[in-house]
Order: structure tokens, then sequence, then C-alpha cells
């Protein structure tokens, strides 16, 4: 990790979606009140085979801001972050997606509430696109709406435990100390390629570094409404069976890693996950009859989390074998 040159690296891994370059980084550009603030963008790219290295050339050309390239070969979420931050020259730095747009004052939030709490990490508040059309079943600000990256905890500013609250990747900042004390992401964990296959959507990324953080001692996590940014979600994530998906990769993932040795099994998965897997589906059922499946899908969700979680339990059994 490079020294502090500047107050702030935003941070932007993309993947294979050049497109969305433009608008994330112009935003970025239309930045307000950071007059006195020294900043720049860098922008990971995660070995894609579009066009993007000359998109961030170009941007860099015509943006009035300090644009930097780097290229990460190692296919994954947490390689391009670990990237971003080995590469940093912020005394902060700062993560954004590639479908993110920031609001105008963000930088300029993020940077007085970071002199006002000397935290070790922040978030901000992170809204779906207004301009978006959501399936039935996706209301903005519900439980669902958080696995496409929603998060406000509402308008005031608190300290987040690190375990149930955290801030989201598309909107998360942290002291370079923090790299000194618990080290960079685990690259098993997290996102690899586009995440349109159930073999590269995992999530879980950033939930185990606060944890790690947290476990550390004294952490300083907090929430900053004013730090809004806009997510425009990618048309695959509006499919019912994106949801389904991490899910069952997140039982999956749990499960594999577990490590604990569970005596009483049936076909390498512990037997204490077939009454919890039946009771899921007799709710799912209940629902789907009384409610209709808008209101049942959450609890499938449920179900494909448990049909993962034995997944992985079956897979790491038969690997340990």
């Amino acid at each position: 990790m490079l020294g502090p040159v500047v107050d702030f690296t935003i941070i932007v891994c993309t993947y294979n979606r050049s497109q969305n370059l433009p608008s994330c980084l112009a935003a970025l550009a239309a930045q307000e009140g950071v007059d006195g603030l020294d900043w720049e963008v860098l922008v990971v790219d995660n070995n894609s085979t579009d066009d993007t290295p000359q998109m961030v050339d170009r941007l860099s050309r015509e943006l009035t801001i300090k644009v930097r390239y780097a290229k990460e070969t190692q296919q994954g979420l947490n390689y391009a972050r670990n990237c971003g931050v080995s590469s940093s020259q912020g005394a902060h730095f700062t993560f954004v997606d590639d479908d993110i747009h920031v609001s105008p004052r963000w930088l300029a939030m993020l940077a007085e509430a970071f002199a006002r709490t000397d935290a070790d990490a922040i978030g901000g508040r992170i809204h779906l696109d207004p301009s978006m059309k959501l399936p039935s079943w996706v209301v903005p600000g519900s439980e669902i709406s958080g696995f496409l990256g929603y998060q406000d905890f509402g308008d005031e500013p608190f300290q987040m435990d690190g375990k149930s609250r955290y801030p989201f990747g598309g909107n998360m900042s942290f002291h370079r100390r923090v790299v000194a004390r618990i080290g960079l992401f685990d690259p098993k964990l997290g996102r690899k390629g586009e995440g349109r296959k159930r073999g590269e959507l995992f999530k879980g990324a950033e939930t185990d570094y606060f944890h790690r953080l947290n476990a550390a001692g004294e952490a300083r996590i907090f929430y900053e409404p004013r730090a809004i940014v806009y997510h425009r979600v990618q048309p695959h994530q509006l499919q019912q069976r994106y949801f389904l998906t991490i899910h069952f990769n997140a039982g999956f993932q749990k499960a594999f890693y577990d490590g604990r040795p569970y005596r009483r099994r049936a076909l390498g998965i512990p037997l204490f996950l077939y009454p919890q897997i039946t009771r899921a589906l007799g709710r799912y059922l209940v629902l789907l009859a009384t409610r209709g499946p808008d209101t049942a899908f959450r609890q499938l969700m449920t179900v494909g989390h448990f049909l993962g979680t034995m997944a992985g339990y079956r897979r790491a059994g038969r690997e340990t074998a």
C-alpha cells in the first residue's frame, strides 16, 4: 500500500461494464464542497475483455478530476478491491460500484464525518435509482430491496456495531490504518466475474471484513446519512433467479467453511437441517396458497438458503473424506 499522498482515493472496481463508467465518473466529477480536499479516482479493471482500458483513458482526459487506472488479473471482486487498496494513495479509501451514482455533496459529507468522528470506517445511504422500474415483489425500503444494495438507517448519524449493522459495499469508506490492523479483503469471498452464474455469485465479502475489524477491538464504524448514493441495478438482478442464487450460495459458503465436526449426519448433512428445511418449505407453501407468489417469495429465498447449506455440508464432507 502506497503512502498517503491525497486525502481520499475513490476506488471503482469494474468488470466488463465500460458502459457504466461515464455516468459513474461524471457524478464523481460533479462533487460540490470539496475545494479543500485533495482526492483521486482509481478504476480497477478486473480483467475485463471489453473496452474498459480505453474508456478509462478517455474519461481521464475529458474529466476535470484525477482518474487513474489499475488492472487486476485475478478474477473476483475482493481481488479487485485489494488491488485498489494496494494502489491507493489516499489517507482514506472509499469504494463505490460502477453502477452507483453519488450525490453532489457525497464526498464532502464523508470528509466531514471522518473529521468529526475519527472513524475507522463510514457507510452512507444507498438508495435504488428512482428512475428504475422494479418488479411488484421488490418494494423500496423493504427487506428484499436490501439484497439489491439498499441501505438506509434514517436521518441521524450513529456508531454502528459492525455485526448486525455495517456499511454495504456500494458505499463504504475506510481510514488507511484499518489495513495495518486487519489486512486486506479475503479473496475467497465475494462475487466472481459478472455474477450471473451460480459459481460467480457470492456475497459476504464486506460482512467478513467488518466482523474482522470488530474482532480486532474498539472498532469505530459510523453511519453518515448525508453521504447518499444511488444504485442502478442491473437487469439480471431484478429476476427472482438472482435472489434465489445468492441465498443458495450464502448457505453453501457458510456450510462449506463451517469446519465443525457434526457427528449426527445423513448423506453428509447434519441431521438438524432436515426438520428446518421441512418447516421452511411448509411455511412457503402456506404463504403461496394464502398470500400469493409475491408475498411467498421471501420465504422461498429461505428455502433456497437451506438447500445451499445442505449442499455445502455435503460437498465439504466429500472433499475431506
